[in-house]
Order: structure tokens, then C-alpha cells, then sequence
């Protein structure tokens, strides 16, 4: 891979064309996004989440930023723990992501002290030291620069604000290695393709995880960008894991 190219799963792509490929699988699978993710987690995305949202350390009046925030997951949980007086921003790049994770929010009654933004993960059009946290949950991994984005995130947070970042990571254990390799490579894609009748997305999102820094790598670069008390905490024997990092 050069200075021009860019990772579009496994494969190598122009620089300049990753966002509008990953554009293309989030229009394809925004419909049944949810649905997938049950399936695919078995539902353990959610608890996922919430362990996120608790490591997050969000309270009441709070300003949070939900970036790449697809259908709504951690806005809903978020605008619970922020209050009438705080106020959470759902952000995606993809407009059809955004569009449903709105929907889903308006019908569920959940306004008022959540806002919307389509935005770029790397560019985020917010003044210095706008926010208490910034959450980016299973979406850096799709960003095509992640130092930038990374430092976009550490300067739009408030001194003593936190960075958290949900995503997929390295499996521990070379067994459970070779049966999660076995299911994101021929189930995952099977599961796309009945359900979302879209084999090839998935098969996408499987490789992006494997390109994606491991634990070690991605506190690194946070560290790198700006971010003091930088640490990570594995879940499912680190198929997920959380990062955390403060701006000082």
C-alpha cells in the first residue's frame, strides 16, 4: 500500500475512493442494520454498548457526540444518562445511516435534547472544546485516516472531556481465533446474503476488522493524537474492545 492507497477491506484502493465505497455498503445494508447485528452478536452488540456507555462516565448536563452513530444505538442510552439538560448529537457521514437511526429515535419519542449532523469523522465542523465525550462506536475502523480523525475528535472535547471508542479488535487465543475467522469469512457473508441479500458488504465488514489497529496499536495512535490515560478494555475475549482516552 503507497502514500495513495488505502485499505478497502483487503483490498488496496485509491485514497480518494474508500469513502465512496464505504458509502455504497452502508446504502446497501442501512435497512437492516439492526437486524444484523442481533444475529451477527447474537445480541451481545448491546451489552456491548451499554459497557461502553458505563466506561464512558457521562452524567447529567453533559454535551456528547455520537459520531458515526448509524441507527441510534448509544444516542438512546446516552440521552438517558445526559438528561433534559444535556444534549447528545447523532452524526454519520452516510445519509441513509443517519435518515434511519432519525427515524428510529423520532418514533421512539426520543427528541428534544438529541441533534443531527451528516459529517466527516476527520473534519468535524465543531468549535475547540465543544464537547464532554465523543463516542465513536464500530466506525473508526471504516475511517480512511484515523490519526485525523483521532485528533479532530481530542480537539472538538473540553479539557477533562474522554474520548470512547467501541470496535472490533484482536481475538485472543489462537483456537477462538480460527473459529471467529471461520464465522466472519463463511457465515457472516451467508447471514448478509439471506438476510440482507447482500453477501458482499459483510464479507467487506468482516475484512475491515482484520485490518483494522489491534488494541495495542490503536492506544498508540491515540496517544499520538493528543490523548493522556489512554487504556482499553477487551470484551469477548477481545472481539470488541473499548478505548478510553482523556483530553487535559
Amino acid at each position: 500500500m503507497t502514500n495513495d492507497t488505502t485499505h478497502f477491506g483487503f483490498k488496496d484502493v485509491p485514497t480518494g475512493e474508500k469513502a465512496k465505497l464505504v458509502k455504497g455498503v452502508f446504502d446497501s445494508v442501512a435497512g437492516k442494520y439492526d437486524i444484523m447485528n442481533d444475529l451477527m452478536s447474537l445480541g451481545i452488540h448491546r451489552i456491548w454498548k451499554r459497557i461502553a456507555i458505563q466506561l464512558s462516565h457521562v452524567r447529567n448536563g453533559e454535551q456528547v457526540l455520537d459520531l458515526a452513530g448509524g441507527t441510534g444505538d448509544m444516542t438512546a442510552l446516552f440521552q438517558k444518562r445526559v438528561g433534559p439538560t444535556g444534549k447528545v448529537v447523532l452524526s454519520d457521514i452516510n445519509a441513509s445511516m443517519l435518515k434511519h437511526g432519525r427515524d428510529r429515535l423520532i418514533d421512539e419519542g426520543i427528541a428534544g435534547n438529541v441533534g443531527y449532523a451528516q459529517i466527516d469523522a476527520e473534519k468535524l465542523p465543531f468549535p475547540d472544546d465543544s464537547f464532554d465525550c465523543v463516542c465513536i462506536a464500530f466506525g473508526l475502523r471504516n475511517v480512511t485516516h484515523k490519526e485525523e480523525a483521532l485528533r479532530s475528535i481530542y480537539r472538538v472535547l473540553r479539557p477533562g472531556g474522554r474520548a470512547i471508542i467501541l470496535e472490533f479488535s484482536e481475538v485472543q487465543g489462537d483456537l477462538l481465533k480460527k473459529g471467529y475467522d471461520l464465522y466472519s469469512f463463511k457465515i457472516l457473508p451467508f447471514l448478509g446474503k439471506v438476510i440482507a441479500d447482500d453477501a458482499d458488504s459483510y464479507r467487506y465488514l468482516a475484512e475491515s476488522i482484520r485490518m483494522h489497529p489491534n488494541q495495542e496499536k490503536l492506544k498508540q495512535m491515540m496517544t499520538e493524537a493528543g490523548f493522556e490515560r489512554c487504556e482499553y478494555f477487551n470484551m469477548t475475549h477481545g472481539v470488541v474492545a473499548v478505548h478510553r482516552g482523556y483530553k487535559f
